[in-house]
């Protein structure tokens, strides 16, 4: 098996990071700015945001309306709503991006699991390409996203309200989940 060491990444993990007032996902739920915040889609009780940090073009954010840090703390409703967006957003990724593959991972147990975000559930998807990972983040400690976020932000909202599942009004995109049976 190769090994691939990233030390650079050490000075990011160890960082001093201000607390911030208020959680950032919570503000951005509250917010009728999704153009501003760059979230591609909405559900009754969820959010697709793209990653303002991405790790490659596409890298999204689902993340709960209810400020909760793991899943225990969700109602059912909201982890099926979740569980359904997840689903929606890789197919609308790897069809819109044309990917190879698709990372999905949440960051759970606070800080030391590598979240910047621990009190606020969070999942990502990230886009992956064959080869998208070259020299130059390996020698040039430099990571390059060959798109622009706004553009991604733009195809993907695109992408989404034309989801069957999508309805879009006043320049929001909302995802409309199918009912489950009760077993």
């Amino acid at each position: 098996m190769d090994e691939l060491f990233a030390p650079w990444r050490m000075e990011y993990v160890t960082r001093e990071r201000p607390e911030p007032e208020g959680c950032p996902f919570c503000a951005m739920w509250a917010a009728d700015t999704d153009g501003a915040h760059r979230i591609v889609a909405r559900a009754d009780a969820s959010y697709v945001v793209l990653n303002h940090a991405p790790y490659n073009p596409g890298h999204c954010l689902i993340i709960p309306a209810a400020h909760a840090a793991s899943y225990d703390a969700l109602d059912a409703a909201t982890l099926w709503e979740l569980a359904w967006v997840q689903q929606v957003t890789l197919g609308v990724l790897a069809e819109t991006l044309e990917t190879d593959g698709l990372n999905v991972g949440v960051n759970l147990g606070g800080a030391a699991a590598g979240g910047s975000i621990p009190d606020h559930l969070h999942v990502h998807v990230v886009p992956r390409w064959a080869g998208d990972t070259n020299v130059m983040p390996v020698v040039g400690e430099t990571k390059v996203i060959v798109e622009a976020l706004d553009a991604t932000h733009t195809r993907l909202r695109a992408a989404f309200a034309a989801h069957p599942a999508a309805a879009a009004a006043d320049g929001a995109v909302t995802l409309e989940p199918p009912a489950v049976a009760d077993d």
